[in-house]
């Protein structure tokens, strides 16, 4: 089985743009066989707290259908970031497009005290599931919290993918804690990080994949690419 994380550039706040650098992204995942691929955090507008409110969206919207469509045609899984909206606020979330299946939502559940004035936190952990592997996804600031982690493991999680937009600091805190996380529950970890100026800060890329040994075996620079993790043999393949 093959499960990929996909670094980008993004355009702030325009989603259009967005999905069509996805679309390109996913297409190359599918030519390598990928069963899987994951985006870092609001890939669809950008890591942009401030427009997060104005951008939000549902997971039903018009302009995602294209993700389930590759999707069904490519028998790939697809995981996205996008803003979505709730009765109380705003939800960081991870939309999941499976082959023949309805979609699923997670929402971060452990915010950034940056975050609190923007977002509300989501309440439930997803398990995804491909052939035998289970998949639990993670955005951002919880994945460098070791209880995520934890509760991910718990529940039968077989891999982790961090979804994030993440500083030069962010990834040097993030290159000590997943080798750890990884080893300590022995599952691989996926991190997909993007690149170029988000909210504040730039994001400097550097997604990076680790086994369940916890050895780093692929990490892509500050251009976009793919990561693509061969669960059977550990390998990672990099493509752009």
């Amino acid at each position: 089985m093959k499960i990929s994380v996909a670094q980008v550039r993004l355009c702030k706040g325009d989603i259009t743009a967005n999905i069509e650098i996805h679309k390109r992204l996913i297409k190359t995942a599918i030519l390598h066989n990928a069963d899987a691929v994951f985006f870092p955090e609001l890939s669809i507008t950008g890591y942009e707290p401030t427009l997060a409110r104005d951008l939000a969206t549902s997971p039903d919207d018009s302009r995602l259908e294209s993700f389930q469509h590759m999707s069904d045609a490519n028998n790939i899984m697809i995981g996205i970031g996008v803003p979505t909206k709730a009765e109380n606020g705003t939800l960081i979330s991870m939309l999941i497009f499976q082959p023949g299946r309805a979609k699923q939502v997670y929402s971060k559940q452990q915010l950034h005290a940056d975050e609190l004035p923007w977002f509300v936190q989501g309440n439930k952990q997803v398990v995804l599931t491909i052939g035998n592997k289970k998949i639990a996804p993670a955005i951002c600031y919880e994945s460098l919290q070791e209880d995520h982690a934890n509760i991910a493991s718990l529940i039968g999680a077989d891999i982790y993918i961090a979804s994030v937009a993440k500083s030069q600091k962010g990834i040097d805190k993030a290159l000590l804690h997943y080798p750890s996380i990884a080893k300590k529950f022995s599952m691989p970890v996926l991190m997909a990080n993007c690149i170029g100026y988000c909210d504040n800060f730039e994001s400097v890329g550097k997604s990076s994949v680790w086994t369940s040994q916890g050895n780093m075996v692929g990490q892509l620079d500050d251009e976009e690419g793919l990561l693509i993790f061969d669960t059977e043999t550990a390998e990672v393949m990099i493509t752009r």
